[in-house]
């Protein structure tokens, strides 16, 4: 049986896997947290997953470990790269999620990247 969304967004690390031109994987391990009936990411503004993201929308979610290695089922879902506001809200969500560290990792990339430097990535499932 597939996981859903929910247990899914409940690891601790998310193999999120986005799809080149040619259709080869790419998978890439991210925090993520739930945030109603989608999971947030959070990544660099001008990283490859986000181009990727925004030329085609469907991607893969799994649990992973902190190295990228599956654990369970992959499911089939859509991604979308979020405004400004989306964004601070996935940097919220996701503070919360891992506590202290969370908090410390975000602040940091703000300081050493600034507010556009990072971007959100909100993800759903049918």
């Amino acid at each position: 049986m597939s996981p859903t969304l929910s247990e899914i967004g409940a690891a601790k690390y998310v193999l999120l896997t986005t799809f080149r031109k040619d259709g080869s994987a790419v998978p890439t391990p991210l925090w993520a947290a739930l945030d109603g009936d989608r999971l947030l990411l959070w990544t660099v503004t001008d990283s490859w997953k986000v181009k990727r993201i925004r030329r085609n929308s469907r991607v893969t979610v799994a649990a992973c470990d902190v190295r990228g290695n599956q654990k369970g089922d992959a499911i089939e879902a859509t991604a979308v790269v979020l405004d400004d506001a989306g964004t601070e809200h996935a940097r919220e969500v996701i503070t919360r999620k891992y506590g202290i560290l969370g908090w410390l990792t975000i602040k940091g990339s703000l300081l050493r990247r600034g507010k556009s430097g990072t971007i959100g990535v909100a993800v759903t499932a049918p």
